[in-house]
């Protein structure tokens, strides 16, 4: 029994039963007391839910830790800070105090906390640690609390990012840690049986702010407890930890500053309602952002085991990658066109951003030097394994900024600066393997020059521009690629259409209608002569036989209009299509694009 009581994996177990009892519990006497939630325009659910659901929450914490948690003096200075946010939460949801009243509250339980010795110790001077640490804990309670803007988002993130916070404590032996983070993951997995979409109950105040102190408390208690390190990898993983909460609080918090909104008011404009409004369901936008939250608690695990240098590399690459998500989600219309206009003509800093937002070639300029330093020096990594401590390193060195020169040369000049990443096309890959080519067999040149090649590798080189290739095409190409990873909605609002003609043209056709949804054209089937194109499928529109039983086809998928993409349709095909729509009472248009000359007077 006794090692059932200290297994976390039993403990967690125990604490998901616990959280579904008391969590079912609760949205009852919610209902009863008309504890519930009505739809707002500036919330994200449609029907009444009820709240109250951080009661389950921390009545699951607080019988798991009695139940399984050694008491230690670090534990219960969390566990009592935690329930006091969890009571400031609790007079939040019932009579609706104000932002600077919660800050208020946040401040005494960070305060409580740093008060007996629980710091990030960063820059040993203990006074700057305490307001460090202070910062730290009222900004990740807030960001659990913006976070908690769509079904089953906050509760899964905070779960994902205490999992990859219980592997590290897990390695370091911080057994009590451990108990008190399993039972705080058991209580959210088992709030996330009634909180996943369509979720029947929301944690409200009590719970986010809850749930955003224990985690932000339990970093503290694991870097207090875990073996020595260095300053990076104290700051970097828990920041990798909570990655998604902070990535989303600093998105929204910018964005809305500079829209001129405040950053602690609701609204649907976090990165959560962006994907939903590039084409993605609430339930898959929420399952993305779980897929972020677990790319970064990996990276957390490997920058706490790796040498420096490489998870400089690596956290350098997922900035970079979230930098262009950053940029494409910030482009995403979440506000009227008449707010944008005001807040452009009201803000005078806004305005110089979007200007200077279409001359990227700085950003991109940088950019390149960082996947230049990177490549390389993955290079190096992949045929020597750790080299930084033999001779390739000295090398690595001395011919790194000649190679960033000598590279930066070539895409100059190849034309790689030239082109617009939202249009980039296979004619643009082939400038950039051009400018890679260049670039490297300039480098290797100078280095003969210069070195006559003594020490070095030829496969460096070789494996340098295959890689640079890569990064450079995937980082041009981002825009479209996350485009096109994000599935479009193929029967949204509009008139669904059948586009006649399943060749190029009714492919751009295709890509046309969905790129202007302003049309109010929603593409359903295409349709074609070619009997070897049937049941094929287009971007993810079937192909129909236009030889076949038409009207059936219409009728089935109550298609309210053809497109003909092509002038090579037969004529006998338009005379039937054109009784088919006259039969129907469907409308029959040709969209293609003319070149007509312009008449001079």
């Amino acid at each position: 029994m006794l090692l059932l009581l200290a297994n976390p994996l039993f403990a967690g177990a125990v604490s998901v039963l616990l959280a579904v009892a008391f969590t079912w519990a609760v949205r009852g006497f919610a209902h009863r007391v008309g504890q519930v939630a009505t739809p707002r325009s500036d919330r994200w659910h449609k029907r009444p839910t009820a709240m109250l659901g951080g009661v389950g929450i921390f009545l699951a914490t607080v019988a798991g830790y009695l139940i399984f948690v050694p008491k230690s003096p670090e534990s219960v200075i969390v566990l009592s800070a935690s329930a006091w946010l969890f009571f400031v939460g609790l007079v939040d949801d019932l009579y609706n105090i104000k932002p600077y009243q919660k800050l208020f509250g946040q401040l005494i339980g960070a305060i409580f906390v740093v008060g007996f010795g629980l710091t990030l110790p960063l820059t040993g001077n203990e006074l700057i640690d305490i307001w460090i640490t202070v910062f730290w804990i009222v900004g990740i309670t807030n960001a659990i609390n913006l976070l908690d803007n769509m079904d089953g988002l906050a509760a899964g993130i905070t779960a994902i990012a205490s999992a990859s916070l219980a592997y590290s404590l897990y390695i370091n032996g911080q057994t009590s840690e451990l108990l008190l983070v399993s039972v705080f993951i058991g209580s959210l997995i088992g709030f996330l049986f009634f909180n996943r979409n369509p979720a029947s109950i929301f944690m409200g105040d009590c719970g986010s702010m809850f749930i955003g102190f224990v985690l932000s408390a339990s970093v503290l208690m694991g870097q207090a407890g875990g073996r020595s390190r260095g300053v990076f990898t104290i700051l970097a993983v828990p920041v990798l930890i909570l990655f998604v909460p902070i990535f989303d609080t600093t998105f929204v918090t910018v964005l809305r500053k500079l829209w001129g909104r405040k950053a602690s008011q609701g609204g649907r404009d976090h990165t959560s309602h962006r994907l939903v409004a590039l084409g993605l369901s609430e339930r898959s936008a929420v399952l993305m952002l779980y897929g972020f939250a677990c790319v970064a608690g990996a990276l957390s695990i490997a920058v706490a085991e790796l040498p420096l240098i490489r998870s400089f590399a690596l956290i350098g690459l997922f900035i970079v990658v979230l930098t262009i998500i950053g940029v494409y989600l910030s482009k995403v219309k979440v506000y009227d066109e008449t707010d944008e206009e005001l807040a452009v003509s009201n803000n005078a800093a806004f305005a110089f951003l979007l200007n200077i937002s279409h001359k990227r070639r700085i950003f991109e300029v940088i950019l390149d030097v960082f996947l230049i330093t990177v490549c390389y020096y993955g290079a190096y990594v992949f045929l020597f394994g750790s080299f930084e401590q033999s001779g390739n390193w000295e090398l690595f060195l001395t011919t790194l900024p000649l190679l960033v020169v000598l590279k930066l040369f070539a895409f100059f000049f190849a034309g790689v600066y030239r082109g617009l990443w939202r249009y980039t096309s296979i004619g643009d890959i082939f400038t950039y393997a051009k400018g890679v080519v260049v670039g490297s067999v300039l480098s290797i040149v100078a280095i003969l020059l210069l070195y006559r090649f003594q020490n070095f590798s030829r496969a460096v080189f070789m494996l340098d521009a295959i890689l640079l290739l890569c990064a450079v095409v995937g980082s041009r190409m981002a825009f479209r690629l996350i485009r096109e990873m994000i599935p479009l909605p193929h029967q949204g609002a509009g008139r669904r259409v059948m586009i006649f003609g399943a060749g190029d043209g009714g492919e751009m056709l295709l890509r046309e209608l969905r790129k202007n949804p302003e049309w109010n054209y929603s593409p359903v089937a295409f349709l074609d002569d070619d009997p070897l194109k049937k049941d094929k499928v287009i971007n993810g529109i079937k192909v129909f036989d236009a030889n076949g039983s038409l009207a059936t086809v219409c009728r089935d998928l109550n298609i309210q209009e053809i497109l003909i993409s092509s002038k090579k349709i037969k004529p006998a095909s338009i005379k039937r299509l054109r009784d088919l729509c006259r039969e129907s009472e469907m409308r029959l248009m040709r969209a293609e694009i003319k070149i007509e000359p312009i008449e001079f007077e």
